[in-house]
């Protein structure tokens, strides 16, 4: 029982300076900010194409990451093997575009043979390195230094702490680039249309019921009309709206306010018009309104409907909490 005790302390001790490791040199990529980095900034921005980034190996893997960040936060980006640039993918690239380069030695055969040909096109590179004075250094336009980075592999070989640096300063770029484009969540959101984020990101026009979907009754309509309205409307909505003679909404009536009259122990008549009984202060919203504000209002005032109105208060959709539930908010 003590030995395996003994070896669960040294594993997690392992594991925590492995963590302490990288950590450190992520942390110390902050004093080595400066010039360097607002110039690649510059060329990123600057940047009428595409950000290519390259690597091989572990930079390689960290670089597809790197790209996929830019990529979905506004700066168009691709990954490209050098070897596979070497070898006819080379077409990929344009004059208009910047070549990010990821190598912690800067002596990646294949990534250094890969600087003259872009530089040919007429492309720009900036290089993530933690060998500033290295040939990817010298052939690049900017350079990141990541510094000389302890790998935390017991035998300092596998690229650990390096790879998790080129990691976090990439992100930096890419975040920094995001503020200065000004994107924002809805521009975000269009980029993850499957995410949770994008869909609640969502117009209310994306998800509201509309044309013949949409239930509306004059004022003066009886019960029975209105009810014949909320069943008849294709989907069945669980509400239908009550608009003025200038198709202005006045009220809704639910299915809840046709259980209540059920409960009651004098049950109206349903040739009695629907304005004696229907709500008069709906909440609503507004079709360019986002999905996510739709959630909050029907939340806060526990309503399962919700009218959409245009500018002149005229009804152009109802939201359903079944909507909602559909495209999984």
């Amino acid at each position: 029982m003590s030995s395996s005790s003994d070896q669960s302390r040294q594993r997690l001790s392992r594991a925590a300076e492995v963590i302490r490791l990288e950590a450190s040199s992520i942390a110390g990529l902050e004093g080595r900010l400066g010039e360097s980095f607002v110039r690649a900034v510059d060329l990123v921005l600057s940047c009428e194409g595409l950000v290519v980034v390259t690597g091989v190996g572990k930079a390689g893997l960290v670089g597809q990451k790197v790209s996929a960040t830019f990529a979905s936060t506004g700066t168009p980006s691709l990954f490209l093997h050098p070897t596979d640039a070497l070898h006819g993918d080379l077409g990929r690239i344009r004059r208009r575009d910047l070549l990010l380069a990821l190598s912690n030695s800067g002596e990646s055969a294949e990534v250094n043979a890969l600087i003259a040909p872009v530089r040919k096109l007429g492309g720009s590179v900036v290089a993530i390195t933690g060998a500033p004075g290295s040939t990817l250094a010298r052939l690049s336009d900017c350079v990141l230094d990541i510094g000389r980075v302890e790998e935390a592999c017991p035998l300092k070989l596998a690229p650990t702490a390096s790879t998790s640096a080129m990691m976090a300063l990439g992100d930096a770029l890419a975040m920094v680039v995001l503020s200065e484009r000004s994107f924002g969540r809805e521009d975000y959101a269009q980029f993850h249309p499957a995410g949770a984020l994008g869909r609640r990101l969502m117009r209310v026009s994306e998800v509201m019921r509309k044309g013949e979907h949409l239930p509306v009754a004059r004022s003066g309509a009886s019960l029975r009309e209105v009810v014949l309205v909320m069943n008849r409307t294709p989907g069945r909505p669980g509400a239908a709206l009550v608009v003025d003679a200038s198709g202005r909404l006045l009220g809704i009536f639910t299915h809840g306010d046709l259980s209540r009259l059920l409960e009651r122990e004098e049950l109206p008549s349903m040739q009695q018009p629907v304005d004696g009984f229907m709500g008069r202060q709906p909440k609503f919203i507004e079709p360019e309104r986002l999905v996510e504000e739709a959630q909050r209002l029907m939340s806060e005032y526990r309503v399962d409907q919700l009218p959409v109105i245009d500018a002149e208060r005229r009804p152009v959709g109802l939201l359903d909490v079944q909507d909602l539930l559909d495209v999984r908010v």
